[in-house]
């Protein structure tokens, strides 16, 4: 069984009403635009790249597609990012880098996604191509240049290193941090 993930510090998760006085307070129509999404992560002001990616997690957090995120699609997007199992976690991944919706990443879409991620979380030590290259190497096992979801969630819980570094780089837990903490940062 693998161990409870928790943000340190926070001993139990928060219940429920602590999220929704949090977010009524943060945002009083009960509706989140992505304007106030951006804002409540303290994400405004990103380069081109970082906002194509804010607005790709916003739109995946907005189950209805209504240009909204209510109350209960951030609870849900709370829930998948705090207690998600992997492969739930993997799913979203997924979606996350398949821009246009197709049903599979290619090489284009996954370097454009993590260019906007690295964009965000800062710089790693391989760049955008050198990672692109290496995922689809590792777990393209057709080698036709696109990967399939269950190519991309087979080969990622296949890997070890290759899970570590996904969940690194995509880590949103920092983005829940921020939520938690009530923004005593902020500029």
């Amino acid at each position: 069984m693998g161990a409870k993930e928790s943000l340190p510090g926070d001993g139990p998760a928060p219940g429920m009403h602590h999220y929704y006085s949090k977010f009524m307070r943060e945002c009083p129509s009960g509706q989140l635009s992505l304007h106030e999404f951006k804002k409540l992560l303290g994400l405004q002001g990103l380069d081109p790249q970082g906002d194509i990616y804010i607005k790709r997690v916003f739109d995946i957090f907005d189950l209805n597609q209504d240009g909204f995120i209510d109350f209960l699609e951030f609870i849900a997007a709370i829930n998948l990012v705090i207690r998600g199992k992997i492969d739930q976690k993997l799913k979203w991944y997924f979606k996350l880098y398949d821009a246009d919706g197709n049903g599979c990443i290619d090489k284009k879409e996954l370097l454009s996604i993590f260019t906007a991620i690295q964009a965000i979380n800062g710089h790693t030590n391989m760049s955008a191509e050198e990672f692109t290259n290496m995922i689809f190497q590792k777990i393209d096992v057709n080698n036709d240049g696109e990967l399939t979801l269950e190519e991309f969630i087979t080969g990622v819980e296949r890997d070890e290193d290759l899970m570590e570094l996904i969940t690194k780089s995509f880590d949103l837990s920092n983005v829940l941090k921020v939520i938690q903490s009530g923004r005593r940062h902020s500029v």
